[in-house]
């Protein structure tokens, strides 16, 4: 039997690896948009419609998802979103203000002017995605840019701390895209805002470099988690 495409069936055993990955980008991408609800049900069959491939493929995409913690098995309902609760928010955002803090006060003035080449392109990236209005894209090119910051420090062990957190980072940040969109920011402020931050940091002026951090997403756990809050931090962790 050989692969007979979007339009017919395909044979799994014949799947080049990449059929895989593109598939499992598609769905990161979608969930990182906001096409699919934390908590909501991943189902096999529209998924196959949708991206036009048999259930073999899916499912190894899907299990890629699991692994990164983006989505969740549960019995009798299958995959699902994770969902991510206030305490879990609140977790993921202190922890990440303290390494994205930790980094700057070691890594500004920076040492070396490469080291503002991956932040740079980053940035760039963002722009383009918000031009398009590719949310998902958005937010991974938003990582990009902070893990890069982080790596201003040249240190390994924080930056490998840092991406120890890579996908829950990127659900929290999904999740305030959505918010500030909805509240009081476009996508161009939105990259707007991380411009302010680089330019700051690549002036060497760590002060200044630290209080825009301070206040770079300063509202943000009010925003993700709403009337259900319980708890009550003295400050608010940057996001995104």
């Amino acid at each position: 039997m050989t692969a007979t495409g979007a339009t017919g069936p395909t044979d799994d055993r014949l799947n080049p690896p990449s059929l895989v990955r593109l598939a499992a980008d598609a769905i990161r991408k979608s969930i990182l948009a906001g096409e699919f609800e934390p908590g909501e049900r991943l189902r096999e069959e529209r998924l196959t419609e949708r991206l036009a491939i048999s259930r073999p493929p899916l499912r190894e995409a899907l299990r890629i998802l699991e692994n990164e913690g983006l989505i969740t098995t549960l019995p009798r309902r299958g995959a699902t979103v994770t969902t991510l609760t206030d305490r879990d928010v609140f977790e993921i955002l202190t922890l990440r203000g303290a390494l994205e803090r930790m980094a700057f006060e070691l890594g500004i003035p920076v040492a070396r002017p490469e080291l503002l080449d991956r932040p740079r392109a980053a940035l760039e990236e963002m722009g383009r995605c918000a031009r398009e209005e590719d949310r998902g894209a958005l937010v991974q090119a938003g990582y990009a840019f902070h893990s890069a910051l982080v790596g201003i420090a040249d240190h390994r062990r924080l930056s490998a701390t840092y991406e120890s957190v890579h996908q829950q980072v990127l659900l929290c940040m999904a999740r305030n895209l959505i918010a500030r969109e909805t509240y009081y920011e476009d996508l161009e402020q939105h990259v707007a805002r991380h411009r302010t931050l680089f330019e700051l940091v690549e002036s060497g002026d760590r002060k200044a470099a630290l209080a825009e951090l301070a206040v770079h997403g300063e509202d943000s756990f009010e925003k993700l988690s709403g009337p259900r809050r319980r708890t009550s931090p003295r400050s608010t962790p940057a996001s995104q």
